[in-house]
């Protein structure tokens, strides 16, 4: 193999695929990352088992040919080259290295042969639809961050997404959930995602698909199996295993009796949120929000540090109620709101809060209360 191409180009490639590599392998052949040359083009494929990413980018090839060697060397090499340069990246099957030369620069790098590299097979991904950038980027920012970490209950470590029929319209629906909080959001099913199954979308996935939408305008091609996603976004393409699990009835969660309503500028209520939550331990980290006619006042107690109070003026009109969040997730939902005023929907101090955008329907957040 032996290839002339330009750094810009190479480095893309390599930042999009690189980052599905795990830093710490057993396996060393997932520390690598395949390079496929052929007719004008370069191919990098790199994979964890779950995940694999293949780009393709034009390239100058002499010989075609492939070969591996370590994704992340390669990727601080190629970003340390000065702009411009022309990289050339030459493979000898008699030494097993891989030569890389710009300018007076010049590194060989040990590879590992081909053969080895694992190949995912996606299968037949019967559900195919269109859904343009923008609208893939809401769905993952507007629930990832409620997206469980706790690997115990391993089916809510994504994001589900399924077709919710509702009326006249069926609505593409992304719901995320770790016990404590639960975010949905929806927007109109394109053409060819009314019938899909319902899937849970691995957290890892989820953010590296996000990662590559930051360099990407266009629509993307979804494609759906019972046991696999792919995302094609131009010349990117990235397939997933999806999470084999149940996603909760999460329906069950959102209440619907709630009867008590404040709306408050969402700018306001997060500056003082973040304001009385200094003096908050990172264990208790809990505020409360003292409910009264056109006022609220928010609280914080700490053993360790002492107390903070603020006061806001709001509009409230239904009865006195005291009721105890975690700060950072009241925080965590203001900065997914995106009109002017957030409204929070409550029951009593011992149940789920309800909270919405004043910009609109297609986000819901379900906030549970803390004893405080």
């Amino acid at each position: 193999m032996r290839i002339t191409i330009e750094r810009a180009s190479l480095l893309k490639a390599l930042n999009h695929v690189q980052s599905v590599v795990e830093r710490r392998n057993t396996i060393p052949i997932l520390s690598n990352v395949l390079l496929h040359a052929d007719k004008g083009k370069l191919s990098l494929t790199a994979t964890d088992l779950d995940i694999e990413v293949v780009e393709s980018v034009s390239a100058d090839v002499v010989r075609g040919g492939a070969t591996t060697a370590s994704a992340h060397t390669l990727y601080d090499i190629v970003r340390k080259l000065p702009d411009g340069a022309q990289v050339q990246l030459e493979f000898g099957e008699s030494d097993g290295r891989l030569t890389l030369s710009a300018g007076r620069s010049k590194f060989q790098l040990q590879a590992l042969p081909r053969e080895d590299f694992p190949s995912m097979a996606s299968g037949t991904l019967p559900h195919k639809f269109l859904l343009p950038s923008a609208e893939l980027a809401e769905l993952i920012d507007k629930t990832r961050f409620a997206v469980s970490t706790e690997e115990t209950r391993y089916y809510l470590n994504g994001i589900y997404l399924h077709a919710q029929p509702e009326k006249s319209k069926t609505f593409l629906r992304a719901v995320a959930t770790d016990g404590h909080r639960l975010a949905r959001f929806e927007i109109a099913a394109p053409k060819g995602s009314t019938e899909i199954p319902g899937i849970i979308i691995p957290r890892k996935t989820v953010n590296e698909v996000r990662k590559l939408l930051e360099d990407f305008d266009d629509a993307v091609e979804i494609s759906i199996s019972d046991t696999k996603i792919k995302f094609a976004l131009g010349a990117v393409t990235l397939t997933s295993k999806l999470i084999d699990g149940t996603f909760p009835e999460y329906q069950r969660v959102i209440p619907s009796g709630n009867d008590k309503m404040l709306e408050v500028v969402r700018d306001e209520l997060k500056e003082a949120v973040d304001r009385v939550s200094t003096v908050s331990t990172e264990k208790s980290r809990a505020v409360k929000l003292n409910l009264e006619k056109g006022r609220l006042i928010l609280s914080v107690v700490s053993p360790e540090a002492g107390t903070a109070t603020e006061e806001l003026l709001i509009e409230y009109n239904s009865t006195p109620i005291e009721i105890g969040f975690n700060a950072r997730y009241i925080m965590d939902i203001l900065e997914r709101v995106e009109g002017s005023k957030a409204i929070f929907m409550f029951s009593d101090a011992g149940s789920p809060t309800l909270v919405r955008d004043s910009d609109g329907d297609a986000a819901l957040y379900v906030l549970m209360p803390m004893r405080v």
